[in-house]
């Protein structure tokens, strides 16, 4: 390309950088420019400007504001009447004209991803000689979710030039661009109060990290007075039992503040009591309390002030948790739900019960072959459904920093009925291997986990969801798990053990015996497939004995003539 400049890239920054410090914008080109878009902004973006008169009207400031999208610089200059500098990525000034117009506006090229010690050199003789600049910490544009992490760029800057420092947020510019459409949309500004900061010729790092973290807690403030997504700071887990405390364990270790609740005063203070069991106890709750999770009943949480509720409870449990705290969840908070199977009586998916009753921000269901003490100790590969974007990268990023791997999908249907599939399927395979072998166990579990498949298909639901981690993965890591509750439930059915004993004999009733008979009726209303499903039901029910049940040609399991 004829206009491209082809000089190299280091000559070509250093000649932009020389150029601001000497001269800086060329004053016609930025007021006819600026002269020509802030009305648009104003009309085209229902401009909102707050906190205008925190900004000095003269002399040097920093303004640190959140990056969103190639707008930002423009709009920020709009909430000052002088020229602001800004910087700009290295590969937009290799095109002539581009750079020339850029520069002409008061921008400056910058290396991504590394120190780049000539733009800091720019920044500081723009701020000695009075200028105003904009700097964005988080080092790139972060056009979704929460806001990304600071770089401490911004702490030595304002260490090394002595410029008050001014906190910007900008929301709603993400949503202004779509390919090379520029779609009106409503974009607000709000600045805070200066920061001041004494002048360091040489700061050191922890300085600068110190000075860094007090800046952008300023700018995470404007921008949820804006209603910005926040940070995840805070949570609270209902459900005392292993993948509660896992759940605990895992979101504190990725920094957040997290209380565990519990249904009772007696249970909480059996798990708040290590006594002299510390290093024999299982890893999910001697992670929880070496994490500082704090153990206490579900009414003396104060779910109103937490930013994520995880309901950590079997899909029986679900209705009385969420009857119990579902109208303090506030609208700013978003919700977790681990639970895996059916809510009675109606076979509700878990989330979509949640969803119906508890006016959240957002929603996510959580699954795959997550086994709560193995989880904390060696990690998992897990499943993350929801049709929020912003809460889904969100949570991913908690659950990845908490040494977890995350699959994100929009999924949710599909995610949840593949965890009901591998339920029931391990139940199928256990009670038919344990009366006839492992040829009947994987025939029994192929018949149920297809019709599952089958109506997932028919609602909504997507085939790679079940061979994936949250169905043939989660189906494969609970066949081999020794302590499945589900797998010894097949087991003691084969053996005629009426599914009401099954819980008292394994301290819990295996969320499979649940599922089955609520599956099947499911199923039947859809109009899917369910043969299988509804022999299997009946098992359980104890309409038909193991027996009967692997005779009836709705098993698939019935011997050749």
């Amino acid at each position: 390309m004829r206009d491209m400049d082809r000089s190299g890239g280091h000559d070509c920054s250093f000649r932009y950088h020389l150029r601001t410090r000497s001269r800086g914008v060329r004053i016609p080109v930025y007021w006819v420019v600026r002269v020509l878009i802030q009305p648009v902004f104003h009309i085209y973006f229902r401009f909102g400007r707050l906190g205008r008169e925190h900004i000095p009207a003269r002399g040097p400031v920093i303004l640190a504001a959140n990056h969103r999208s190639f707008l930002d610089p423009f709009v920020i200059g709009c909430l000052v009447r002088r020229p602001v500098y800004f910087v700009a990525k290295q590969e937009l000034f290799r095109y002539r004209f581009v750079g020339w117009l850029l520069n002409s506006l008061g921008a400056f090229p910058v290396r991504r991803g590394e120190s780049d010690e000539e733009t800091m050199a720019t920044a500081r003789e723009l701020l000695a000689r009075g200028e105003a600049v904009v700097i964005f910490p988080e080092g790139k544009r972060v056009r979704s979710g929460a806001l990304g992490e600071p770089r401490r760029g911004v702490g030595r800057m304002a260490l090394e030039s002595g410029a008050p420092v001014v906190p910007v947020a900008v929301v709603g510019s993400e949503a202004a661009r779509r390919g090379w459409r520029i779609r009106p949309c409503r974009v607000r500004l709000r600045c805070g109060r200066p920061l001041t900061f004494p002048r360091v010729s040489a700061p050191s790092p922890k300085l600068v990290a110190d000075v860094t973290a007090r800046i952008w807690p300023c700018v995470e403030l404007q921008w949820e007075w804006l209603g910005g997504l926040p940070p995840l700071r805070t949570a609270a887990v209902i459900g005392g039992g292993p993948m509660g405390l896992a759940l605990g364990a895992l979101l504190a270790r990725a920094g957040l503040s997290v209380q565990l609740g519990c249904r009772t005063a007696a249970q909480a203070e059996a798990l708040r009591d290590a006594g002299g069991e510390h290093d024999s106890m299982p890893a999910s709750r001697r992670a929880a309390l070496e994490g500082g999770v704090t153990i206490a009943t579900v009414p003396e949480i104060e779910f109103a002030a937490v930013d994520l509720v995880v309901f950590a409870v079997p899909s029986r449990s679900l209705p009385a948790a969420v009857g119990e705290v579902g109208a303090q969840i506030g609208q700013r908070s978003a919700v977790l739900v681990a639970s895996k199977g059916l809510v009675a009586p109606l076979g509700t998916l878990p989330s979509r019960y949640v969803r119906d009753r508890i006016r959240a921000r957002a929603i996510a269901s959580f699954a795959g072959p997550a086994h709560a003490d193995e989880a904390v100790a060696t990690g998992a590969a897990v499943v993350l459904a929801t049709d929020d974007e912003a809460f889904g990268s969100q949570l991913a990023g908690a659950l990845v920093r908490a040494g977890l791997s995350v699959e994100r999908t929009e999924d949710v249907t599909g995610v949840e009925l593949a965890g009901c599939a591998k339920n029931a399927a391990v139940l199928a395979a256990a009670a038919a291997g344990a009366a006839r072998g492992p040829n009947a166990a994987g025939a029994a579990a192929a018949q149920v986990f297809g019709e599952v498949h089958d109506h997932a298909l028919r609602t909504g639901g997507r085939s790679r969801t079940f061979i994936g981690l949250a169905g043939t993965g989660d189906l494969v890591g609970t066949v081999l798990a020794e302590g499945s509750r589900n797998r010894r439930a097949g087991t003691l059915l084969a053996q005629g053990v009426p599914a009401g004993q099954i819980g008292p004999l394994l301290g819990a009733t295996p969320e499979a015996l649940d599922i089955a008979p609520l599956l099947a009726e499911a199923l039947e209303r859809a109009g899917s497939p369910h043969r299988a499903t509804s022999a299997l039901a009946a098992l359980v029910e104890g309409r038909v004995t193991v027996e009967e049940w692997l005779a009836t040609p709705d098993s698939g399991l019935r011997r050749a003539a």
